[in-house]
């Protein structure tokens, strides 16, 4: 399974990039965010456009 991860804004919560990785790269990208106090927004990829 594919997750679009989104980078929000500190200021006012709107999305500044977005990447989409595999399931086995989520943790990471989790694990980071949390470290670096980074705001982001987990989704499932739109399958549609592989």
């Amino acid at each position: 399974m594919r997750f679009e991860i989104m980078r929000l804004d500190d200021a006012d919560g709107s999305a500044v990039d977005s990447t989409v990785v595999d399931a086995a790269s989520v943790n990471r990208i989790v694990q980071q965010a949390a470290a670096t106090g980074q705001r982001i927004y987990i989704r499932p990829a739109d399958t549609a456009a592989r």
